[in-house]
């Protein structure tokens, strides 16, 4: 699963200030509870569904086949997990022949006495028939999960415009019991067999092939999937809707992509690097794509990110995305990337528990890594890790484990430990034994553990046997321990012939880190291998002169936070020589942090989001009136060729007032790119408000992303309540984002120009909506970040108004 909250929660914090779960903050009885893995008792087998579904009631009537064997000991019961059904029949099949068995339904779970003893070399197969009310279910998700129906019925009677009727499923945790009667637990797998009938308009996808599909009289269709490899319960899935289906292929496997009719022009451009990144999946591995084929949907109100079903991957509806969002570069690809690769890692070999949860989510999280890097090359791979570290840096998460075996909640371990963290370790771990012995440790594991369960134990003996190497200290310190190094750095020129680093660790728990080393003397690069193993270190190189700099992590993979004591001269020089992402990005934040002139130098970067950020740090220095800066600038700004970072230079110039520019506005409006459009329509703001306000009502049909978010900064300004509807619309349109939680603020206080009751009733109407997409445990935090703007609102325009946020707002 992609956590799309993780990236909204750090966000927030800066804020609001640090949190986590409050439950877990008030109920501290789960520190002493160790969560292991579910017993085994009966393994599921085969699981065959027959389902209708009633769109008026948001109902499911199923029937199911459910095949079983003893794990070890026999058995003559059975435990299942069936939450919130009505329960019709449970019966033995045998011989064609159905046996009432007894049963007891309590707490979700469904407690079967069989008819007997059944050993392990025995399978049983039992009946159900049941009907699932999800809507009628009181379950909590999680950050990343945001609740627990298992089964959603979008718009299912139709009723709202401008949305189509769906139905999805999500099943991780544990919430696909909430529609079939299963053992509802990571470490079980099944073969499965689903029939769905349907309206015959609509398209169906699951699990594996389609195999048949049989129009009925009165107007519906059954179609028939088959997975005959076993997965995991909570990866089963169910789709239905009126989709757009474009086919494509890798290796003669059948790749699609399940758009919306409007979006089937864009499907391509979203989703058409799929076969190029199961090649370099499959290749860096050395294990062929596993499954039959590989779908990919995208759901209305799906508000989890994305889902890694097997061979059936839910998007959230903020993949869609338009010609013009994509000159921008495509926002949803790092999770396409994410997704896949849980393909391997989550699906075919899967977490035998939710404390392990990092042998899923870390590899997924580093798979963007991955990609990054072969598609875009090492720059963009490494800024992206380093804001990923910054993610976990940022999330109060330093006490907490990588594998966590106590928790609140199951929901909890989706974190930042999990995904950023449990990334970053990875990257440490692949420069630690080498790009060979990384990949060959990671084919290793899912070769020995396909079609099975794996733990961070297992995933260690894949990489000792590969290497030779005794890793039991990397996993103890990064797999079973929590936090992160935090170095001070300085240096030892005093003694002739020498240079020293000395490393002190600044905090309790002391890291071993072995990294390497690079000091540049006199224009030559000498390399060394040390490691960082206690609380103060010191290190002496031979050198013939003073060096110009020395590089500690040359590689810049650590994970941590570091006081690198540098000076002027040393930082000059790392901008000299040093290649790497990091080495240009510390260079350029000593230079914008002390106002030298060698930021400017930044503009010729050959990474283009380096010359944004030089841009934006020359804005917050003394040198934005620097004529050498601007005359670069005004070059970016008219021929740049990454439209984001020519985006930036426009808001630059647009920040100077100055009316010279007013020819690259005028012709930059017209642009492909958002973003540049956007940044042209503010700097004609800063000229002429009245005019930027009467071309922003004209640009409005066709608004997304910066553009959006300047005409409505303009429309809100200079506008009046008969602007309501471009407003509105933008708000309601814009995808969730941190972006969202700010616009939510400036939209709020749009409704003060309002007198129609009506209109403020429907904008509050829609701030709600985007409110009740957010976790419950974490929707106070947006609550405090709009609440001025609703208490201003409800004093400014009576009783009724401020009765009706407090109504919405519960």
């Amino acid at each position: 699963m992609r956590n799309f909250y993780l990236s909204i929660w750090i966000f927030l914090i800066p804020i609001l200030g640090k949190a986590q779960n409050l439950d877990a903050l008030v109920d501290t009885s789960w520190r002493m509870q160790f969560r292991n893995s579910a017993p085994k008792i009966n393994d599921l087998v085969h699981t065959k569904l027959d389902v209708r579904f009633d769109f008026n009631k948001s109902y499911l009537y199923g029937k199911e086949w459910l095949t079983l064997q003893p794990h070890f000991n026999p058995t003559d019961s059975l435990l299942l997990d069936a939450k919130g059904m009505d329960i019709k029949e449970v019966s033995l099949v045998k011989d064609s022949k159905k046996t009432p068995l007894k049963y007891t339904y309590v707490n979700d779970e469904l407690n079967i006495k069989l008819d007997k003893s059944y050993t392990r070399q025995e399978k049983y197969t039992l009946y159900f028939e049941y009907t699932s009310k999800p809507n009628e279910l009181n379950v909590k998700g999680s950050a990343a999960i945001t609740d627990a129906k298992g089964l959603y019925f979008i718009n299912p009677t139709g009723n709202e415009k401008n949305k189509p009727t769906q139905i999805w499923t999500q099943g991780e945790t544990e919430s696909n019991s909430t529609w079939m009667i299963t053992i509802d637990k990571p470490n079980q797998k099944t073969t499965q067999e689903i029939s769905m009938t349907v309206p015959d308009r609509y398209v169906t996808l699951s699990n594996g092939l389609l195999k048949s599909q049989v129009k009925n009289s009165d107007g519906t269709r059954t179609d028939n999937w088959l997975m005959d490899l076993p997965h995991a319960p909570y990866l089963f899935f169910m789709g239905v809707g009126e989709y757009e289906v474009l086919k494509d292929s890798y290796n003669g496997k059948e790749v699609s992509y399940y758009v919306e009719k409007a979006y089937a022009p864009y499907a391509l451009g979203i989703f058409g690097n799929t076969p190029e990144m199961m090649k370099l999946f499959s290749e860096k591995l050395g294990v062929e794509f596993p499954w039959q084929k590989y779908a990919q949907i995208v759901g209305r109100d799906y508000v989890s990110g994305a889902m890694e079903n097997t061979t059936s991957t839910l998007h959230q509806e903020s993949a869609y995305q338009n010609a013009r969002q994509l000159v921008d570069g495509n926002r949803w690809e790092e999770t396409i990337a994410h997704e896949l690769f849980h393909q391997w890692f989550g699906d075919l070999v899967t977490t035998e528990s939710w404390s392990n949860i990092t042998v899923n989510e870390s590899f997924a999280n580093y798979s963007e890594y991955v990609w990054f890097e072969y598609k875009y090359g090492k720059d963009f791979a490494d800024a992206h890790n380093y804001n990923d570290m910054q993610g976990y840096l940022m999330s109060g998460s330093e006490n907490k484990d990588l594998v966590r075996y106590f928790y609140a909640s199951k929901e909890d371990v989706f974190d930042a430990v999990s995904y950023n963290k449990g990334g970053r370790i990875l990257h440490m771990l692949r420069n630690h034994v080498g790009d060979d012995a990384f990949f060959a440790s990671l084919n290793k594991y899912l070769t020995d553990n396909k079609f099975k369960t794996g733990e961070a134990a297992q995933l260690r003996l894949s990489f000792e046997e590969i290497t030779g190497k005794d890793l039991n200290w990397f996993w103890n310190q990064w797999y079973y321990g929590s936090g992160h190094p935090v170095l001070n750095i300085s240096y030892d020129y005093s003694t002739p012939g020498k240079a020293g680093v000395i490393i002190k660790q600044q905090t309790e728990k002391i890291f071993t880190l072995p990294v390497a080393v690079e000091m540049y003397a006199d224009g030559k690069k000498s390399r060394y291998q040390i490691t960082i193993s206690s609380a103060a270190d010191s290190f002496y190189f031979n050198t013939a002169k003073k060096p110009e700099w020395i590089s500690v992590d040359a590689d810049k993979i650590l994970l941590g936070v570091f006081k690198d004591n540098k000076s002027k001269e040393n930082y000059l020089a790392q901008w000299k020589y040093g290649k790497k992402y990091l080495d240009r990005k510390e260079a350029l934040d000593f230079f914008a942090k002390n106002n030298m002139v060698e930021l400017i130098q930044g503009l010729n970067d050959p990474f283009p989001g380096l010359r944004s950020e030089t841009i934006a740090n020359i804005e917050s220095s003394d040198l934005n009136k620097n004529a050498a800066a601007l005359k670069q600038i005004e070059k970016m700004a008219a021929s740049e060729p990454s439209k984001k970072t020519r985006a930036a230079a426009i808001s630059f110039l647009s920040k100077t007032g100055d009316k010279k520019y007013e020819k690259i506005y005028k012709s930059a409006i017209n642009d492909s790119s958002y973003s540049v459009a956007g940044a042209a329509l503010n700097g004609l703001a800063e000229l002429n408000p009245a005019d930027a306000y009467t071309l922003a009502k004209k640009y409005s049909g066709d608004a997304k992303g910066a553009l959006s978010n300047a005409i409505n900064t303009i429309v809100i300004k200079e506008g009046n309540e008969s602007d309501y509807g471009i407003v509105s619309k933008s708000y309601d349109e814009m995808p969730l984002s941190e972006e969202k939680i700010y616009s939510s603020m400036s939209f709020i206080d749009f409704l003060n120009k309002m007198n129609d009751q009506n209109k403020i009733k429907d904008g509050i109407d829609k701030v709600a909506s985007f409110r009740k997409m957010i976790p419950e445990q974490y929707r106070m935090y947006v609550d405090m970040a709009i609440k001025d703007n609703l208490d201003k609102l409800g004093k400014s325009k009576g009783r009724e108004i401020e009765d009706y946020i407090k109504e919405k707002m519960k």
